[in-house]
């Protein structure tokens, strides 16, 4: 049998891709039962024995049973970490939404939220910073969630050392919140106290934890991971004196920090296809060891002391950019070739990448829905596939080294973009092109600038000096980025969700049909049917575009704009405008109320100081009659309440019984109460209720329930029993906390609403909305209505019923 030539090699990719089909549903089963594991396992070994004796089919029968070994590897490997990752004291706790107290390791690097904010290496080799709050930094305080392990647990808020459990877990978790002093490192020892919520079976966290308090730092990391803090802190000091775009790009590039990355420039990289750019990826360790092998090949070294050399640099490599999956997947396809290498045999491309699957899955299988690791195997499968037949037909047209510099970008895009259309549901215009221009300058941006990052321990003076050279690749790449973003048209809306993934993919098969099968048939029907998609997808993009204007209700009355993981509501009563809460992001909000037709504001509820329900606040200063807030948390929140006050508006600070007019309506505030009010906060958020007054037969009632969590829904309920009976069956709730699980059931049956609407982000790390909260309403006849899904939601009232519109689906 003529054996396959190098990087053609299916033999292990058949196997290593079912497997991770296969794990990717097993890991959604809450409890994976461990006989299908072994079942699989003997049904392989079975296929074995029956390729012994079938001699002309043996390598159907191997083929198959290698398949279902991987398979069963996997789902041993996934049955057998079920129980480290759900222990039953964690699953205890979490049933009864218990107040823990854990002591963790921090697997992902934490930074304090980007403000006015300096970074510098402290006598430790750890981070300080410092932060002055001003009234302008404010909307960045919300901090990111990190992932830790958990290797001890105790039931209770800030439980003493003695009442940890003797027993030592390894259960990671996402942890909600700061950490005391801003930063915590890789392999740092953090103390926290918070709620305890189970996670959904497939997410890589298996609990949430949303802290009550910052998270303290009990123990720096020791080691090479205390070195590598100490070194990219330093390295963060290096280039923070680095200008524009360029300054805060670099990191990213060199050693994978992204702090200093702004949300504009973030979202132009998106927007240009440049975000695999933003961080350090897969092919970053391919540069490092590829210039250690020719470092090594210049200085005569042995083939062995080359390779672990270069697998001596690899490893050091991934402990200072942190283990992310694609790095890890780099990592280990660049161990499988240096081992072929060292036994004095080739590896192909795909049986490499095909091994490194196959071993990340078996050690962790929860990356198998990890969308870095997708797409970090599908770029480099895409490479591997497409690049060299793609650089054979341009080379037809072009030369040879032009059609290879466009043929990697595009197979790369055509690989990841069905994949790409979950996260943002269009395809860039400009990807390939500036993929062309800016790609170039990322090695050498990486090599120079983790130079830098090395020598900054040694020679600051030099390590200057050098990341100067490093900021000037980073700089292109971030005016590309920019540039090619701000183009009109640069995006091509596309459909949403699995039909548009699944149309994605065949515009790509499509178009790789008609250009590299060389049958003219197959070649027409290729070309036919893609002119077909495209025809389609124009059409149905603009009939949505059409419809959504056709269909889009005039008299409004309450709206639930898009702005992410955020509220921002909005209710309309002949001719005054209330608004309820922000968002995060002020174009967001400033987008949505220009969209509305709102200008001037009569009515701004600001139900608490979280920065998701008042980050966009200062898009609406200078256009408020009056301010309702809730108890401001700390001079940050007085200074904004201050902005206001002398941008014209009149601030009143809430409390039960407050009320007023807007229009036709009546607004009255349920929550906080005068008395025994809790602290800033969740539950101290404003609650108001609007109704209509003794003359507006049409006027909606609504009630919205800013981030109350489940016991101060309890005592709304009770405290204002007669006022909720009064207004029941209400006609909009805005569901608490976007949909959280901390929700009283009792306090939804109160109200009765017949719709309820969920400000919430799409693919937010929060789990948001729970399916426990979703089913609430379902059983309580409530139609949920959800930003993330539907976009902009409007509510009226026309001919005697309810019309609810959403943006996405009419």
């Amino acid at each position: 049998m003529t054996e396959a030539p190098p990087g053609r090699d299916l033999r292990l990719v058949v196997p290593a891709a079912a497997a991770w089909a296969v794990a990717a549903i097993a890991i959604g089963i809450d409890a994976l039962p461990a006989m299908a594991a072994w079942a699989t396992t003997g049904v392989s070994l079975a296929l074995v024995a029956v390729a012994l004796v079938d001699s002309r089919r043996r390598s159907v029968w191997a083929a198959a049973s290698l398949a279902l070994l991987a398979i069963g590897a996997v789902l041993l490997s996934a049955s057998g970490a079920a129980e480290v990752r759900k222990p039953a004291e964690f699953r205890d706790a979490a049933a009864q939404s218990r107040q823990v107290t854990v002591v963790a390791t921090v697997t992902q690097t934490v930074h304090r939220p980007l403000g006015s904010e300096t970074a510098s290496a402290d006598q430790n080799g750890g981070i300080a910073n410092e932060i002055t709050p001003t009234a302008e930094n404010w909307r960045g305080a919300a901090p990111e969630p990190f992932r830790a392990t958990v290797s001890r647990l105790a039931v209770g808020h800030n439980a003493s050392d003695s009442a940890l459990d003797e027993r030592t877990f390894s259960v990671p978790v996402m942890i909600f919140g700061s950490v005391h002093g801003g930063n915590a490192a890789v392999g740092d020892t953090v103390r926290v106290s918070g709620s305890l919520i189970a996670g959904e079976p497939g997410d890589g966290a298996a609990y949430r934890i949303f802290s009550a308090d910052d998270a303290e730092v009990v123990e720096r990391g020791e080691g090479i991971v205390s070195a590598a803090a100490g070194m990219r802190a330093r390295f963060l000091d290096l280039v923070g004196s680095l200008p524009g775009d360029g300054g805060s790009l670099l990191p990213g590039l060199a050693i994978g920090d992204t702090t200093l990355v702004s949300d504009d420039l973030d979202e132009a990289m998106k927007l240009s296809a440049l975000s695999h750019l933003t961080a350090v990826s897969g092919a970053n360790c391919a540069i490092i060891v590829a210039l250690v092998m020719a470092l090594g090949a210049r200085l005569r070294w042995p083939r062995g002391l080359r390779i672990v050399t270069a697998v001596a640099v690899l490893c050091g490599f991934v402990v200072l950019v942190t283990p992310e999956p694609s790095v890890l997947r780099a990592a280990v396809m660049a161990l499988a070739v240096l081992s072929g290498r060292f036994v004095g045999r080739g590896a192909g491309g795909l049986p490499a990448l095909a091994l490194a699957v196959f071993v990340l899955l078996l050690i962790d299988p929860w990356l198998a829905r990890n969308l870095g690791f997708t797409l970090s195997v599908l770029a480099t499968a895409g490479l591997l596939v497409l690049a060299a037949p793609l650089t054979g037909v341009l080379g037809r047209f072009l030369p040879r080294p032009i059609a290879a510099v466009i043929a990697l970008p595009l197979a790369a895009q055509l690989a990841c973009q069905p994949v790409i259309i979950l996260l943002s549901p269009s395809i860039p215009v400009w990807g390939v092109v500036a993929n062309i221009l800016a790609a170039p300058a990322a090695p050498v941006a990486t090599v120079v600038g983790l130079a830098a990052c090395i020598v900054a321990g040694l020679s600051p003076p030099l390590a200057q000096l050098i990341a100067v050279l490093a900021w000037v690749p980073a700089a292109w790449i971030a005016a590309v980025a920019t540039w090619f973003a701000g183009l009109p048209n640069s995006q091509i809306p596309w459909w949403e969700g699995v039909p548009g993934l699944a149309a994605c993919a065949a515009v790509s098969t499509c178009a790789l049909m008609a250009v590299l099968v060389r049958r003219r048939a197959v070649r027409s029907s290729a070309a036919m049917a893609l002119a077909c998609i495209a025809i389609v997808t124009a059409g149905s993009t603009a009939g949505s575009a059409l419809r959504s204007a056709a269909t889009t209700p005039q008299d409004w009355q309450f709206a639930a704009c898009d702005v992410g993981q955020g509220d921002a509501m909005v209710i309309r009563s002949a001719g005054e405008v209330a608004l309820i809460d922000t968002g995060q992001e002020p174009e967001l909000i400033s987008a949505c109320l220009n969209r509305l037709g709102v200008d001037r504001i009569d009515l701004l509820v600001l139900t608490h100081f979280d920065a998701d329900h008042v980050g966009g606040a200062e898009t609406v200063l200078g256009r408020v009659k009056i301010v309702l807030a809730g108890p401001p948390d700390g001079q940050r929140d007085e200074a904004l309440l201050k902005r206001f006050e002398q941008s014209g508006s009149e601030v009143l600070m809430a409390t039960r019984g407050l009320a007023g007019n807007l229009g036709e309506h009546r607004w009255t505030v349920l929550w906080p109460p005068r008395s025994a009010s809790p602290g800033p906060g969740n539950d101290a958020s404003v609650v108001t209720a609007f109704t209509g007054g003794p003359a507006c037969e049409t006027c909606l009632t609504s009630v919205l329930l800013g981030d109350l969590g489940r016991e101060a829904q309890l005592r709304l309920g009770a405290l204002n029993r007669a006022e909720l009976a009064s207004l029941a069956p209400v006609d909009v709730v805005k569901v608490a906390h976007h949909g959280s699980r901390d929700q009283a059931a009792t306090l939804y049956e109160q109200l009765d609403a017949r719709v309820g609407v969920i400000g919430v982000g799409a693919g937010n790390d929060y789990g948001h909305p729970t399916a426990d909260i979703l089913a609430t309403l379902r059983t309580l006849g409530t139609a949920s209505a959800r930003t993330d899904r539907d976009g902009l939601v409007l509510i009226a009232f026309r001919d005697g019923e309810m019309v609810l519109w959403r943006e996405r689906g009419g």
